[in-house]
């Protein structure tokens, strides 16, 4: 870990990364890019774990599709799956999904604590970002 804390605005970006998904690490990327900027490590930490991250939930989410696709034409498991799946994805709290409450936790999550200066652990992806990332 860094010794001094990371200025404001790299900390504004970090958690303005977490919360779109990528999106604003990314263009800030292009940005570095252009202007020919090294990011420092705090900032590029977060940047590609949000990218990483946002990456994992749409692929996860494709093959929870696929494999719903594909246990629907099983007909006593297809009414599992049906049953499963509404649970999971019907109105609880201000009209958000157990999943997606679950995310935005998260989310909220990474964007705090990257807000407020610190890395944060997710087990094997933060590992993965770490050997790619010099601190």
């Amino acid at each position: 870990m860094r010794e001094d804390t990371p200025f404001m605005i790299e900390r504004i970006v970090a958690a303005l990364t977490y919360l779109t998904m990528g999106m604003v690490g990314f263009i800030w990327l292009i940005i570095g890019l252009f202007t020919k900027a090294r990011l420092k490590p705090f900032l590029q930490y977060h940047i590609f774990q949000s990218i990483f991250i946002s990456l994992g939930f749409a692929l996860l989410s494709i093959l929870i599709g696929w494999l719903s696709n594909i246990l629907s034409f099983i007909p006593i498991i297809n009414q599992i799956v049906a049953q499963i799946t509404f649970w999971l994805n019907m109105p609880l709290i201000f009209d958000y999904s157990l999943i997606q409450a679950v995310i935005y936790l998260f989310l909220i999550y990474l964007a705090v604590t990257s807000f407020i200066g610190k890395y944060s652990y997710i087990p094997w992806v933060s590992d993965i970002i770490d050997q790619n990332i010099s601190r």
